[in-house]
């Protein structure tokens, strides 16, 4: 491990010397050299899919494991995407001159050698490694074992395009021991790594926060709601609420659990309800909730359960500020919407809600980096700290005070 970390330390000197045109060059070869290996990285997935099927993995981790052609297309569209944006190092965010003649300049640099632990998508290993490369970072990349044939496929294909251009493959690189004994090595080796970026289940976040060394930018979990007012448009409110849930359940930014104003419950429940079945979701309601609608107990447990399926809470809550309390309970200060037509309630919502993503009329599913015009993301932060919200280029670079003199000594 530690010989693996001090060739990604060294590269990044080397990747510091190339220029922005240079970079968004080889991210171009790099989504185009995805596109020629289609079929190597299909049949690498069918592989982890295979096994995947054989360890009776869910249907939401499935969903997130599978590659296509189409998702891979997807992922060398956010390569060039990511080529596209502007270059965030070397950007000037302040400058002035002090009394004594100083001329100081604050300016963008990147942070080091970042150490990104993930699950189950393999997409992820393609969009975090152009990021970290666009904004001059060496990345160490561990993802889940049920993704390791993906995974090593599209690093391959990125690591061609390096060898091509005479760049060292350290510069993107997957830690080549898969074992949970590497990710305890690897947030310990602060000595190369300047900041570990966790995404995946909870018990993991929890293990990486609690006993890491390096710097940790943590990507909890999705436990997300939306809120329907008294005063929204109930067939804007339910479109909404659908597509929170239902459009893609296995992902971060899904909702979990459904609040419902108390007056217009009533009305409001078996509305919500047809819609939800058509879609198949399973549903469980507060007591209020089951005393208007059909359907299964919600226990205290399930408002804390980051269900990542097609599996709904329903709770009836007293106004927006009884939305406000059950989220300050149970958010993960992630993703949090309301619907309504009251600009009053909206911003009561919005100032009393301490989440990365704080929604008026729109579903949370939006929180995602390339939805936020970021290209793509390394995660979706739930840290108040450095990056919050989804976590693109600018998160990826810190600065350092560049000083210029004439002589000065200080009395």
């Amino acid at each position: 491990m530690e010989n693996f970390l001090s060739e990604a330390k060294n590269g990044s000197r080397v990747l510091s010397t190339l220029s922005g045109f240079e970079k968004n060059r080889i991210l171009k070869e790099m989504a185009n050299s995805l596109r020629a290996n289609t079929m190597n990285l299909i049949e690498a997935n069918a592989i982890d899919m295979a096994e995947g099927k054989k360890n009776n993995l869910s249907s939401a981790l499935m969903d997130r494991l599978y590659l296509d052609e189409k998702r891979i297309e997807a992922m060398a569209v956010a390569v060039e995407e990511i080529a596209a944006l502007k270059e965030p190092v070397g950007r000037i965010l302040e400058g002035w001159v002090t009394e004594d003649g100083l001329k100081i300049e604050k300016v963008t640099i990147p942070i080091g050698v970042i150490g990104i632990i993930y699950e189950s998508r393999p997409n992820v290993t393609s969009d975090t490694a152009a990021l970290c490369f666009k904004s001059s970072n060496v990345c160490v990349l561990k993802g889940g074992k049920e993704a390791e044939n993906s995974n090593k496929a599209i690093a391959a294909a990125l690591q061609a395009t390096l060898e091509r251009n005479k760049l060292p493959q350290a510069l993107i690189s997957l830690i080549p021991d898969s074992s949970r004994e590497s990710v305890a090595k690897l947030i310990k080796m602060d000595k190369y790594v300047d900041l570990i970026i966790p995404r995946g289940g909870a018990g993991l976040i929890k293990y990486i926060t609690e006993n890491a060394t390096v710097s940790v930018v943590k990507h909890d979990k999705g436990q997300c709601h939306t809120y329907i007012d008294k005063d929204a448009k109930l067939d804007n409110a339910i479109a909404i609420a659908i597509n929170a849930k239902v459009q893609r359940p296995g992902v971060c930014n899904a909702m979990e659990t459904l609040l419902v104003d108390s007056a217009i419950a009533k009305e409001a429940l078996p509305l919500i309800k047809a819609e939800f079945d058509k879609a198949h979701t399973q549903l469980k309601g507060c007591e209020n909730t089951q005393a208007i609608i059909e359907v299964p107990h919600a226990k205290e447990e399930d408002y804390d359960t980051e269900y990542l399926a097609n599996i709904l809470n329903i709770r009836v809550v007293d106004g927006v500020e009884g939305a406000i309390e059950h989220i300050v309970r149970f958010g993960s200060g992630h993703s949090e919407a309301i619907i309504t037509e009251n600009i009053s309630s909206a911003e009561i919502f919005l100032n009393g809600i301490d989440a990365a993503c704080v929604y008026v009329n729109a579903s949370t599913r939006f929180t995602d980096g390339g939805a936020f015009g970021f290209g793509a993301e390394v995660g979706i932060s739930t840290n108040k700290l450095h990056a919050r919200g989804p976590m693109g280029i600018e998160g990826l670079t810190t600065y350092k005070y560049k000083i210029y003199g004439s002589g000065q000594i200080r009395g």
